[in-house]
């Protein structure tokens, strides 16, 4: 018969276990570690602390610090997660020095210390800056979309949450008046009885306070409005106001667009913000005046911008107002329009090769009808589409480029029983139901020069085009590491100025890493 070696669970050990060691040189919690020790200062987060005579002892915050960055560097970024690795990972005990603190202490430390993590996030540009990871020659800017702790559902504009209450309240009605039969029809010893008129008293219940809470809302809170040329009421949201329904590649979501500024050199972010609006061009200001400001803060230079830096941005960044901004400041900037890559030739057999998704799926959509196959007389300001159909005239507005625009729209009667409809409309059947307006067509008033139109000459440059193909590696790798090797995934926090902390802490795991590579400590 085989032997094998003995075994019993129910027996003792002592293992001697030296934190140092189990944080190894050369490793991401090494480089943390090391920084916070050695480098940098932590005095901005004893400002909230009262117990220097009186009270408990509080954890340092140079551990809790350690655990959160380290957590979330992982991928951690529950509270409860973090506290339960504290008991269980060496790796997380050796940060804290054994030490466990409650979830509820670490959830405090990341929504309480707003002010105190910008002031760690710029020591640790300082170092980078001292270390040699900036080359201040090409900064890239771009935004990520992710979901935070609000529910979409209850997200709405004024009008929309007042009906959302009304019918609310209308089923409160409902379900009484069904409560109130039982009660008189009902024999209460009958347990289907009772249990049929406790789920409508809890039905009641339920509803009662979600109505409470929207009435509640729309009574102590103004309409918010959008952050265009029309002041529009965009929605509101009623579990986290500051957040915006977005939506993305992945679909709908209530949250945040992270804003990150990366130097090209390590892609170092040397600026992050946040932002409760899913539209990026309204962004690009103050974040330039925000990269400016913190430079000088820091002594890194009294102007970047005059400096020569190169700034890259996406197409969502390009409006009329963002170009004026750069050439009125001498911003050495790149951001291309949306139809900058129609107007280049690589890109010609583009729509050939790759389809819309739209014209894929329906192969009928064939609009061949252009503005310029309607008689437009700009004197009578009038329209007349090929077949003879007066257009009514819908106004004059100026576009985003300040060109004064004029727009005509057809009735669906009128191209209910058109024979070119097909060529005309992206939607024919739309007007076969009587649904919508019939074609809608604009024309250019007046066409003037304006900066979108400096910046399209820039772009479309041999000079731009090479300077603008280095913002895809430059930022989309800082974006894909946090979201993909980090998980990174959405903010556990709500109301912007927590959710601007929690950015900076997930953008500091990407400069610490750099500084563990490339900086002293990889030497």
């Amino acid at each position: 018969m085989a032997k094998f070696i003995p075994y019993d669970y129910n027996q003792s050990s002592l293992v001697v276990i030296n934190f140092n060691d189990q944080i190894q040189t050369g490793t991401f919690e090494h480089a943390l570690h090391h920084l916070i020790e050695n480098k940098l200062d932590l005095s901005c987060f004893e400002a909230k602390y009262k117990n220097d005579d009186n009270g408990r002892s509080a954890y340092d915050p140079a551990l809790l610090l350690k655990i959160i960055l380290f957590a979330y560097s992982k991928g951690i970024t529950s509270s409860r997660e973090i506290a339960w690795c504290c008991r269980t990972n060496i790796i997380f005990m050796a940060l804290a020095c054994q030490s466990t603190p409650h979830f509820t202490t670490i959830a405090d430390f990341i929504s309480g210390n707003c002010d105190a993590v910008t002031s760690l996030f710029e020591q640790v540009l300082l170092i980078c800056d001292q270390e040699g990871l900036l080359g201040n020659e090409l900064f890239a800017i771009d935004g990520c979309k992710m979901p935070s702790n609000a529910a979409k559902e209850w997200s709405g504009t004024h009008k929309e949450l007042a009906t959302k209450r009304d019918k609310i309240k209308h089923l409160i009605n409902h379900y009484t008046t069904k409560h109130q039969q039982h009660d008189l029809l009902g024999d209460e010893s009958d347990e289907e009885t009772k249990l049929q008129s406790n789920r409508h008293q809890q039905a009641i219940n339920t509803l009662d306070k979600a109505a409470d809470k929207i009435d509640y809302f729309l009574k102590n809170s103004e309409p918010r409005m959008g952050n265009g040329k029309r002041k529009t009421e965009v929605k509101s949201n009623i579990t986290d106001n500051e957040s915006a329904k977005m939506t993305t590649s992945k679909g709908t979501i209530q949250g945040y667009n992270g804003i990150a500024s990366v130097d090209k050199k390590h892609q170092i972010i040397i600026d992050a913000c946040t932002f409760g609006a899913g539209q990026e061009n309204h962004t690009l200001q103050p974040i330039l005046k925000g990269i400016r400001r913190n430079y000088k803060k820091l002594g890194l230079s009294d102007d970047i911008f005059a400096a020569g830096v190169i700034v890259t941005a996406d197409t969502g960044f390009a409006c009329e107002d963002n170009m004026r901004f750069l050439h009125k400041n001498q911003i050495n900037a790149y951001i291309p329009d949306n139809k900058f890559r129609s107007r280049d030739p690589k890109f010609k057999d583009q729509k050939k090769k790759h389809p819309r998704p739209s014209r894929a799926i329906n192969p009928k959509i064939n609009i061949t009808l252009t503005s310029k196959d309607f008689d437009f007389d700009p004197i009578k300001q009038t329209c007349i589409c090929p077949t003879g159909q007066t257009l009514s005239h819908r106004g004059i507005r100026e576009d985003n480029t300040d060109t004064e625009r004029i727009y005509f729209t057809g009735r669906t009667t009128q191209c209910r029983d058109c024979d070119k409809k097909a060529n005309c409309m992206k939607n024919p059947k739309s007007a076969d139901h009587g649904k919508g307006n019939g074609r809608q067509v604009s024309f250019i008033l007046n066409k003037k020069p304006t900066h979108t139109d400096w910046m399209k000459h820039r772009v479309d440059s041999d000079k731009g085009k090479r300077i603008y193909s280095h913002r895809m590696s430059v930022v989309e790798p800082v974006f894909g590491n946090l979201e993909f090797n980090k998980k990174l995934t959405r903010f556990t926090l709500r109301g912007l100025k927590k959710i601007n902390a929690q950015w900076k802490l997930f953008c500091l795991i990407q400069n610490i890493e750099k500084l563990a590579n490339y900086g002293q400590l990889a030497a």
